[in-house]
C-alpha cells in the first residue's frame, strides 16, 4: 500500500508567525535560536521531518542561516516519514538531500544489542558528517532537544562524540515548547506523534532483517489507514503487540475483527497490550 495515500499529516497555510519566540527567549533570559543562527550561519542538519528538526529549519529559515537538510533514507525509517521531510522542505524552500545507506549491512546494528542505537547514530551522523564536509559543511546540527534525557541513551553519546550540536537543546526548549511554537509558526508537524525508528519494535538482542522491518511498517501503514495514530506494533515472539494510547482504546475494541483481518496476514497472532502508551 502507497503510505503516502495514508498520510495523517495535512499542512497549514501560514509558514511563520510572529516573533513569539524571540520574545519567550528574552523574558527568560537565555540564547534563543535567532541568536545561536546569527552565530553559526552555515551547517548541515541531519533531518528526519519530525516535530524537533522541522521546527529547527524553520526558524533557519527564517533567520536567514544557511542550513542544508540531510535525510538518510534506511530500513529503520517507513516510507511516510521521508513523505513528511520532502513536503516540509518544499514547503520552506529549501532543497531536501537524501542518502540512501544499508544500515544492516553494519553488523554491530544487525545484531541489535541493547546500545543498537549507538552503533546505529555513530554510523548514520558518521556517513552524515562525511557528505556534509565534501559539500563544505563544517558544522553539524540534530533536532534533541531540552527535553531529551541524554544520560542512558546510547544515541547521545554518539551524538556527543561526533562532536553534533543540538540548537534547541542549548537554548532551552523543550518539547512542549517546540510543539506550541510551531503551531504559532503554522507548521503541519506541530502535533505530529513522536516517532522512534522501527528497529525499536523489535526486541534488543533478536537479529534485525529487512522482511521484519517491512513487515512491522506495513502493519502499521494498515492501522494509520484506520484512523490510528500514535500506536507502536512490537514483534513478540512473532505476535503483533499493539500498544494504543488510551482514547483510542474503545475504538480498537470496536474494530478489533478488522485489525485482526488486516494485520493476520504479517503475524502469528494480534495482542493488544492494555498498558496504554503516553504520548510526548
Amino acid at each position: 500500500m502507497n503510505s503516502s495515500v495514508c498520510l495523517i499529516w495535512r499542512l497549514r497555510n501560514n509558514i511563520f508567525s510572529e516573533n513569539r519566540y524571540e520574545i519567550l527567549a528574552e523574558r527568560e533570559n537565555r540564547m534563543d535560536l535567532k541568536e545561536f543562527f546569527q552565530q553559526n550561519p552555515r551547517a548541515a542538519l541531519g533531518f528526519s521531518g519530525g516535530v524537533d528538526s522541522a521546527f529547527l529549519l524553520a526558524m533557519a529559515v527564517k533567520y536567514k542561516a544557511q542550513v542544508q537538510p540531510y535525510f538518510i533514507k534506511t530500513a529503520f525509517q517507513p516510507e511516510f516519514e521521508l513523505h513528511d521531510a520532502r513536503e516540509l522542505t518544499r514547503r520552506l524552500g529549501v532543497e531536501l538531500t537524501v542518502i540512501e545507506h544499508d544500515i544492516l549491512s553494519s553488523r554491530q546494528v544487525a545484531e541489535n544489542p541493547e546500545n543498537r542505537c549507538y552503533y546505529c547514530k555513530k554510523t548514520l551522523f558518521g556517513l552524515l558528517k562525511e557528505k556534509a564536509l565534501k559539500d563544505g559543511y563544517t558544522m553539524l546540527l540534530d533536532g534533541t532537544n531540552a527535553s531529551d534525557d541524554s544520560s542512558d541513551r546510547p544515541g547521545m553519546q554518539a551524538i556527543r562524540e561526533l562532536e553534533v550540536r543540538s540548537p534547541l537543546r542549548e537554548c532551552g526548549l523543550t518539547k512542549t515548547e517546540i510543539r506550541r511554537l510551531s503551531r504559532e509558526e503554522g507548521l503541519f508537524t506541530w502535533n505530529k506523534p513522536s516517532y522512534a525508528c522501527l528497529a525499536t519494535r523489535i526486541p534488543a538482542g533478536t537479529v534485525l532483517t529487512e522482511p521484519e522491518l517491512q513487515k512491522i511498517e506495513k502493519a502499521e501503514d494498515k492501522l494509520f489507514c484506520l484512523g490510528f495514530t500514535d500506536f507502536r506494533i512490537r514483534l513478540f515472539h512473532g505476535a503483533a503487540r499493539i500498544q494504543l494510547p488510551a482514547e483510542q482504546m474503545a475504538k480498537m475494541t470496536e474494530m478489533r475483527e478488522e485489525i485482526y483481518r488486516k494485520l493476520k496476514p504479517y503475524f502469528k497472532a494480534v495482542l493488544l497490550d492494555l498498558e496504554t502508551r503516553k504520548s510526548v
